[in-house]
């Protein structure tokens, strides 16, 4: 892929967090990029990292206990961990929009919302009052909200929680970012307003042509927006991939018992898939592959050594090499 289309770069970024257990290795290793105009997903179990490697980059990790211990974050070729938080600052809303898991707590109860959508765009950008109203109601006709101009005098609690969604996206989208990043936005809504901000973003990112980085457990919504998935597993990428690819044919141990665990039409009746055991505690990690206590597949090498990325072309990638080789496949 040439540096051109690459509007973001992780690289090998590991995020470490202290604490009275010991040293929490929350991302460790982690790599990921975002081509202009597409949607990645990263998925995975609630404390595999993927929100925290979010936050990293708009450099938003609490520190202390938490601090970056390596690895680069490269947003149109400038590695954002290089920047001050002033620089960061003005990068943030700016170019680089973010939409919450949860609404309620994330906007402020105390103003409106036509008053929070402004100071967004009063922060990055020079715009008399009027011009700056304006935008604010165009945005929520953007997102989809009904009667957008009374809207604007509403206070969060006024709204519903789809609503409340929406005035998140709109205020991601305020200065026309290149970047929106998702951390489980729809987490908390019912399945059909869940659809509804699904096409929403669908529909802005084909409108906009901008990049949205999706985080998410929950594999139906990678389906639905993302053209690449990247699995986490315990701080690490262990599987990547073209969306399509990875559904049709996992190749990790750990992305087959999460595909294996959906329910579906043909599985009723039937005692769904779970995956034995638990997620380990990042202060203490297995030797070697970090699933092997939970994998049917484990070998004595897995217990030694976590292997590096098999590669089952066009880019799908699988860190695990006994399913790899079992196929007569050579590490890349």
């Amino acid at each position: 892929m040439s540096t051109a289309e690459t509007l973001l770069a992780v690289q090998d970024l590991k995020v470490y967090f202290r604490g009275a257990e010991g040293t929490a290795k929350a991302v460790d290793g982690v790599s990921y990029d975002i081509r202009k105009g597409e949607c990645v997903c990263i998925v995975g179990e609630s404390g595999c990292g993927k929100t925290v490697s979010a936050l990293s980059i708009l450099g938003l990790i609490p520190s202390p206990p938490g601090k970056i211990k390596g690895g680069r974050i490269l947003f149109d070729g400038q590695n954002l961990l290089d920047l001050s938080q002033e620089e960061l600052r003005r990068i943030r809303g700016r170019r680089i929009g973010m939409v919450f898991q949860e609404p309620l707590t994330s906007l402020n109860p105390v103003f409106t919302i036509g008053d929070q959508i402004a100071e967004v765009i009063e922060t990055h950008e020079s715009l008399g009052e009027e011009a700056i109203r304006a935008r604010c109601i165009q945005l929520l006709k953007d997102v989809g909200i009904a009667s957008a101009e009374e809207r604007l005098k509403d206070y969060p609690h006024q709204l519903s929680g789809g609503q409340r969604q929406r005035v998140m996206i709109a205020m991601a989208l305020a200065c026309s970012p290149d970047l929106i990043i998702a951390d489980e936005p729809t987490t908390a809504l019912d399945v059909t307003i869940q659809a509804q901000i699904l096409n929403l973003l669908n529909t802005l990112k084909r409108t906009r042509g901008m990049s949205i980085l999706y985080i998410t457990h929950d594999l139906g919504v990678v389906a639905a927006i993302a053209s690449r998935v990247f699995v986490m597993y315990a701080g690490t990428v262990v599987e990547q991939g073209p969306t399509s690819w990875v559904f049709s044919h996992p190749r990790h141990p750990y992305t087959m018992g999460l595909m294996a665990s959906l329910p579906s039409r043909f599985k009723r009746g039937k005692r769904l898939h779970s995956i034995p055991g638990s997620v380990p505690n990042p202060a203490f990690k297995p030797r070697g592959c970090p699933f092997h206590p939970r994998c049917s597949f484990a070998e004595t090498t897995c217990r030694q050594e976590f292997p590096e990325f098999c590669d089952y072309g066009n880019g799908h990638l699988s860190r695990c090499s006994v399913l790899y080789h079992k196929q007569g496949r050579k590490t890349q």
